[in-house]
């Protein structure tokens, strides 16, 4: 029987496979009308640098790179960047040159989710504390946050140089140039994408991790350590806290290296506020730091991220050291399908027969619990322990969605987390 790795690294290059799919939805391919150099713009082209990150897509397809030149000047400090229908947008920004004092944001349409610089963070000593995290993807520059939504809107705040003149600033070389930006699909594109690599067997039995507050309350609450994986501004895959330290594990098929780790946007409680009511909240995001540890053949990845202060109130996970065994009880945590975090309990029907363990063959833990496409990387749950058993990389239907055994993945990592809990 063929399996499919959900969230598998695709050879294509994104900018053709959103045209492939624009083309089967009758969807324009919409780019920001900010995307263009005004007729006063510096002559001095632009250094783009090169990527760092290694061409294709990690983890599953979930959005496009929109590539173009943009600057904010400091007399006309605000630039509104908007792709209709997108689920997100993130800038990367090329240049960021700001008089002592001042600070830019990047903020979504209603300002409900802010991420403020005072200076570029890769450069030492540009950024300030309190400064939101970042995400590196070229040899220059760096991109911010995400905003959720389809509108970014990039704002140079004047407070040391209120005296000064804007158009002096300008003149002097002060201001951001923006090269590119990452939208997330819409619905509709999203669908397309995912309709070959669904993974649910038969009826989908995942439910908002909100739904199960009250009356799986151990579950809910081991399931805020479960975050949503941005992969270099169009992958997603799952990825969780691991142990008492900064470290987090995912697929390597999801992370496959230190640069693909220095890209990556952890998302915290991306997850609804009412039981079906699709409306998540604003997550708490972060960007990756360091990749420790990977293997291929068990498909994980061992990372750090940035302002780890920010995601320890989310709890953390523990690796069950005893082997797993047909039969025993399960349930998975995870963002199937880049949506807000849904947790599989049971097999078919909400209230009926519980996840299980169908069979363990070699280093495999075999279910028919429910994923899709961005659950790559969730941990799979002893319903009894409360630790995790199984590291989910693969879907397919009957009796294949499947997982290593973190008892296989604890003997490489081990030393490198703290696994006492």
């Amino acid at each position: 029987m063929a399996t499919h790795p959900e969230g598998m690294r695709t050879p294509m290059r994104a900018t053709t496979r959103i045209a492939v799919l624009a083309a089967a939805l009758s969807v324009p391919l919409v780019t920001a009308t900010a995307f263009a150099d005004t007729a006063d713009a510096p002559a001095a082209a632009v250094d783009f640098g090169t990527p760092t990150v290694a061409e294709g897509v990690s983890g599953d397809l979930g959005g496009a790179e929109v590539v173009g030149t943009t600057r904010v000047r400091y007399a006309a400090p605000q630039e509104t960047i908007s792709h209709p229908g997108s689920s997100y947008v993130k800038v990367h920004i090329n240049s960021l040159r700001l008089a002592p004092g001042d600070y830019l944001t990047v903020a979504d349409r209603t300002g409900r989710e802010v991420h403020t610089y005072h200076g570029d963070p890769t450069a030492r000593g540009q950024a300030a504390a309190g400064d939101a995290s970042h995400t590196v993807h070229r040899t220059r520059g760096f991109a911010a946050m995400s905003v959720e939504g389809d509108t970014a809107v990039v704002t140079v705040h004047r407070a040391g140089s209120a005296r000064q003149s804007a158009a002096a600033l300008d003149r002097a070389g002060y201001g951001v140039v923006i090269d590119r930006v990452w939208r997330g699909f819409s619905a509709a594109e999203f669908a397309a994408q995912q309709q070959k690599t669904r993974k649910v067997c038969g009826k989908d039995a995942r439910r908002d991790m909100v739904c199960y507050k009250d009356k799986f309350p151990t579950e809910y609450g081991k399931s805020r350590a479960v975050a949503r994986a941005v992969l270099n501004g169009k992958g997603y895959c799952t990825a969780w806290r691991v142990g008492n330290s900064n470290r987090m594990l995912t697929n390597n098929h999801c992370i496959a290296d230190n640069a693909a780790a220095k890209s990556s946007e952890m998302q915290f409680s991306y997850d609804c506020a009412t039981c079906g009511g699709n409306d998540p909240g604003v997550p708490t995001k972060v960007g990756g730091t360091e990749l420790f540890k990977t293997n291929k053949a068990l498909d994980y990845a061992l990372v750090s991220v940035d302002k780890f202060d920010s995601i320890s109130s989310f709890g953390t996970l523990f690796l069950e050291t005893n082997p797993a065994k047909a039969g025993d009880k399960i349930y998975i945590p995870g963002h199937g399908d880049a949506k807000p975090k849904k947790i599989a309990i049971f097999d078919e029907v909400d209230g009926g027969a519980p996840c299980t363990v169908y069979s363990l063959s070699g280093t495999r833990v075999v279910y028919n619990c429910d994923t899709s496409g961005g659950n790559s990387g969730s941990p799979v749950f002893s319903a009894t322990s409360h630790k995790v058993i199984a590291l989910h990389n693969l879907g397919s239907c009957p009796n294949n969605n499947s997982g290593n055994m973190t008892t296989r993945i604890m003997a490489e990592i081990g030393s490198m987390i703290d696994n006492n809990g």
